[in-house]
């Protein structure tokens, strides 16, 4: 006898925690390489597209750090927590399942809502714990990280659309 109450689906779809996090993942890996950082320098800072390209860079990695002092993990804390915390949230936060109307507009609020919690806590999380971790940088740093996470939550949230509840 099953002790869980979910539905059951066809084995072809993943959960939308699931797919929400393998999108966090992908904008983490790709708007975050090195290469995308290098080419998005060259956009237009002053208009709508180039601002929208560079916020998205914000959780920046790199394969090597300039600072022999931090190993290449400290350096990329925040890209590494953000796709850790999403995952989190994207798991603990199933508003499809409690809401009072089931369907795909919970579904892509609870992963636009959880991307963008992830991303204000680990900007949170990263500044304090980073170098001369002031509370006034960290509240800064915050508002950065919960402006990325609010344009680009949605892409969270469609992807959380993919999948089961």
């Amino acid at each position: 006898m099953a002790l869980t109450n979910r539905p059951r689906t066809v084995s072809g779809y993943g959960t939308a925690a699931g797919t929400g996090t393998l999108a966090a993942l992908l904008l983490v890996a790709v708007c975050g390489s090195p290469l995308y950082v290098g080419w998005v320098q060259d956009t237009d800072p002053d208009g709508a597209g180039g601002w929208f390209l560079r916020l998205l860079a914000w959780p920046a990695w790199r394969l090597h750090t300039d600072d022999p002092s931090q190993g290449v993990l400290a350096t990329n804390l925040r890209a590494v927590l953000l796709v850790i915390l999403a995952a989190a949230l994207l798991y603990l936060l199933p508003a499809s399942q409690v809401a009072r109307v089931q369907g795909s507009a919970s579904q892509f609020l609870s992963g636009w809502a959880a991307y963008a919690l992830a991303a204000g806590f680990t900007a949170l999380l990263t500044a304090l714990l980073g170098p001369g971790g002031s509370l006034l940088a960290a509240f800064q740093a915050t508002s950065t990280g919960v402006t990325y996470g609010f344009f680009a939550g949605w892409i969270i949230g469609l992807a959380s659309l993919g999948g089961r509840a």
